[in-house]
């Protein structure tokens, strides 16, 4: 049983990296609005398979995993914010990044959440 457990463990190994490392690494990338901004531009909001990963990477929000990052609340708003639609064309525009960032300054100060309408 545990010869199963350690070839799961190989196959689970990218790079010297786990999976979860991985994801875990990109969903940091995520607290960046210019980040966010640039898979936009690459049209990455446009495929539904990348969608779908994003959707899986909700896991995030669950106790278990969330003390693993390092910006709890830029990376779970993105995570949020990355499920709707209209949210993703917006980040296109370089005003919506400046709003983000403005925002997450304000937060950090106490002032409250961006208006990104």
């Amino acid at each position: 049983m545990n010869g199963t457990h350690h070839s799961r463990e190989a196959e689970l190994n990218y790079a010297g990296y786990s999976r979860f490392e991985l994801e875990l690494e990109f969903v940091q990338c995520l607290a960046n609005p210019w980040y966010l901004n640039h898979l936009a531009v690459l049209k990455l909001y446009d495929d539904p398979a990348f969608i779908a990963y994003l959707g899986y990477l909700q896991y995030f929000k669950e106790s278990e995993y969330v003390k693993y990052l390092l910006y709890p609340t830029a990376t779970l708003k993105a995570l949020e914010l990355l499920q709707q639609e209209k949210f993703r064309k917006a980040i296109l525009s370089p005003e919506t990044v400046a709003r983000m960032i403005e925002g997450g300054v304000r937060a950090t100060m106490g002032e409250g959440e961006p208006n990104l309408n």
